[in-house]
């Protein structure tokens, strides 16, 4: 038994090198970084403008129809006017004629009182009355769009808000717009007036009513403040009357200046005193120095010279002239009757210290009692004096507290009456000359606009939800396997086989060369085929596979077509290939190569013929041979997967390429069996219909059971699929250019 296991590996990568860029035609390279995941896997830009370059009829159909649509709409809507009045306010106006209000300054909150203001120009207050005068459409009073008078059920308490009014301020001002909209250019700028009007009534209504509150709230308390005035002045009286005084304040005043006086004075008798205590000890005692230091020391210092000035004349004399002359006698009389009047006027010192010293004390005590009488004296005025201040102050403040509360009543009366300019309309409403709404134009270019990107959304969406195959760069992002290649659409050929060359070879050998426009038909598809060939075939030139399973998922996809084509230009390299239907339960190949199908591969798996019997040489193709799935039997399908085996075995010995179009793989037990026999399995998928989740059903089938998958081909692409597929374009002005009919 011969080794089953799938003998094809992956593509190695220095021969993914070689062929990751495009052949002399220009055709996408399926095998480009397939040795590894993209290092970027988001989405480039140019893709989604390829989308939008895909989608740009459509897109500029959806926008030609919505611009259209808006302005037919636009044109058939009943026009709408709008008015606006011009609303003032003075920030610096005074609030009132007279009193504080007239000199208060406007705080700086000019944004907070404009926004309060809009708020009462919406409020219930101020539009009531005018919904109610021309019986205006009120947002809230039902369903109804026509103008209809105030509601007269229980909404009828509800606020009114008109729908069509618009409060604004215009940046950097103090101005108020008021406008409203209409049917009636009329009725849109009466409105607006109206509810100007009523504003500013409302405004000096508040004011009014508030100044009136305030000065009844003030006259019923001026009875109380009266009263408790004359209590308190009552008081007053009576307490100065027990003092026997009018102003005890001044009188403390007056005490207090004696009292500081005597305590002044007292504080200097004491000094004296005891300087005069101090010389009378001294002099008490004896001592000459303490008498020199009384009031009448200089006469005593002066006596006290003239006795030393004697004593000394006394004792020359003495020492000249002795005791019995007549200068001793002379000057001892002196000198005695000096002596005698010092000591006499040493007395006379001590008895008048001695009274100055009494006197001194006496003028101290005396001082002492005086301070403490005019202190006592003071301190009790001053006990009762802060009991005299309470009932005082109190007495005063409330007879400012009355005489305020007067002024601010006669002030409340007249600014009451006072109708502030502060707010003031500037500039009334006018009828409009052209309606404000439809605006034609601007809704074109809204539309326009919104359309617009309406449908590049949709058509980025639409394509990010599509979940087929389309792009080889998806495939190989989110199946992680690689496209082998592209065959563009030709629906024509659906159901037969179409030209394979420019030039075609008869059963006699002569060469038959095809004209121009079926060469034109068939170049691009063909050159698909080709290059699906050479990337099957030399992705390893080593080890190059020798039989080949093409399969689908689903039905339909174009599997038996691209097998026919893979032989046929494998055939055309002048090598000999094999291509066996094995899809027993709907043949195709024999009607793409109108051929006869008698008998076949079902009679090969039955054991009635052998499987070089019923091989069929292709028409025209010498090196082509083809083993038909012969009559449809389900039973040898369940067979089919050993014979197909030794088939194999034998074939691939002769033939250069075999290749086998079996049975969709969804839903269908023998492809599997195929797969685990063959070198290499090639899905066919319907670009732009199969959809991701069934290839990836299929390839975890076939990796399951450990086949050899050399990749995927799209079938059916067509340019706008993909922004990888411009190049299909350029095929038929290449040929057109350069092929000659007659020429090879």
């Amino acid at each position: 038994m011969p080794d089953v296991s799938p003998k094809r590996a992956l593509p190695a990568p220095e021969s993914i090198a070689q062929l990751a860029t495009q052949d002399h035609y220009g055709f996408y390279s399926p095998y480009a970084g397939v040795d590894s995941e993209p290092e970027d896997q988001s989405i480039p830009l140019s893709h989604y403008f390829w989308i939008l370059r895909r989608q740009k009829w459509r897109i500029l159909a959806f926008v030609t129809v919505a611009v259209v649509s808006t302005i037919v709409v636009s044109s058939r809507l009943t026009p709408i006017y709008e008015s606006t009045a011009t609303i003032d306010v003075d920030r610096q106006a005074p609030a009132g004629v007279i009193g504080q209000d007239a000199q208060r300054m406007a705080p700086n909150d000019s944004d907070q009182f404009l926004a309060t203001q809009i708020k009462i120009i919406q409020s219930d207050s101020v539009l009531r009355p005018v919904a109610a005068s021309f019986r205006l459409p009120i947002a809230d009073a039902g369903t109804s769009s026509s103008p209809a008078a105030l509601p007269t059920s229980r909404t009828q308490d509800a606020p009114v808000k008109l729908k069509n009014l618009a409060v604004t301020r215009p940046p950097n001002t103090y101005l108020l717009l008021l406008s409203y909209r209409s049917p009636s250019p009329t009725l849109a700028s009466d409105v607006a007036n109206a509810i100007a009007h009523s504003y500013i009534r409302h405004t000096y209504d508040i004011r009014f009513t508030a100044s009136a509150e305030l000065a009844t709230f003030m006259e019923k308390q001026m009875e109380e403040l009266r009263a408790k005035m004359e209590k308190s002045s009552a008081a007053l009286a009576e307490f100065e009357k027990d003092l026997s005084v009018i102003n005890p304040d001044e009188k403390t005043s007056i005490l207090s200046s004696r009292l500081q006086q005597f305590n002044t004075d007292y504080t200097n008798a004491q000094s004296d005193r005891m300087l005069k205590e101090s010389a009378y000890n001294s002099v008490r005692t004896g001592s000459f120095e303490a008498a020199e230091a009384s009031t009448q020391g200089e006469q005593l210092r002066r006596l006290a010279d003239r006795v030393d000035e004697a004593r000394q004349s006394f004792a020359t004399i003495k020492a000249q002239f002795g005791s019995a002359h007549p200068e001793f006698k002379k000057s001892a009389s002196t000198l005695k009757e000096l002596e005698r009047q010092l000591d006499a006027l040493k007395t006379n010192i001590g008895q008048r210290v001695n009274l100055e010293y009494q006197a001194a004390v006496n003028r101290e005590s005396l001082l002492k009692a005086q301070v403490a009488e005019t202190k006592g004296e003071f301190d009790r005025l001053n006990a009762r004096s802060f009991q005299y201040k309470a009932l005082k102050q109190e007495a005063d403040g409330d007879r400012g507290l009355y005489e305020e509360l007067v002024r601010k009543i006669k002030e409340a009366g007249i600014n009451s009456s006072f109708q502030n300019s502060s707010i003031r309309l500037a500039d009334l409403a006018r009828p409009a000359l052209t309606p404000v709404f439809p605006n034609v134009p601007l809704n074109a270019i809204l539309a326009l606009m919104f359309a617009t990107m309406l449908a590049m959304a949709a058509a980025v969406v639409g394509d990010m939800l599509d979940n087929t195959v389309r792009d080889p760069e998806q495939i190989q992002r989110t199946l992680k396997t690689v496209v082998l290649g592209s065959l563009p659409v030709v629906r024509k050929w659906r159901g037969r086989l179409p030209m394979v060359a420019a030039t075609a070879t008869t059963s006699d050998g002569k060469a038959v060369v095809l004209s121009r426009r079926a060469t034109e038909h068939v170049t691009a598809f063909e050159e698909a085929v080709r290059t699906l060939r050479d990337s099957i075939l030399l992705s390893d030139a080593t080890a190059r596979p020798k039989s080949l399973l093409i399969t689908s998922a689903v039905p339909r996809e174009g599997k038996t077509t691209t097998s026919v084509h893979l032989a046929v230009a494998h055939s055309l390299q002048h090598r000999s290939t094999l291509l066996i239907d094995a899809d027993l339960r709907r043949p195709g190949v024999h009607a793409k190569l109108n051929m006869p199908n008698q008998r076949g591969l079902s009679d090969v798996v039955k054991g009635t013929a052998h499987w070089k019997d019923v091989l069929q040489q292709a028409p025209n193709l010498p090196e082509l041979r083809v083993l038909s799935a012969g009559s449809a039997s389900r039973d040898a399908a369940d067979r089919l997967g050993a014979t197909l085996q030794q088939i194999l075995e034998e074939a691939t010995a002769e033939f250069d390429l075999v290749i086998v179009d079996s049975p969709p793989l969804l839903g269908f037990a023998e492809p599997l069996q195929m797969a685990a026999v063959v070198d290499g399995v090639v899905v066919v998928t319907l670009a732009g219909q199969t959809s991701r989740t069934a290839v990836s059903g299929v390839l975890s089938n076939l990796n399951r059971v450990k086949a050899n998958v050399m990749g995927v081909t799209l079938n059916e692409v067509r340019q706008d699929m993909s922004d990888r597929y411009y190049y299909y374009g350029y095929y038929s002005q290449y040929y057109s250019r350069y092929y000659k009919p007659g020429k090879a």
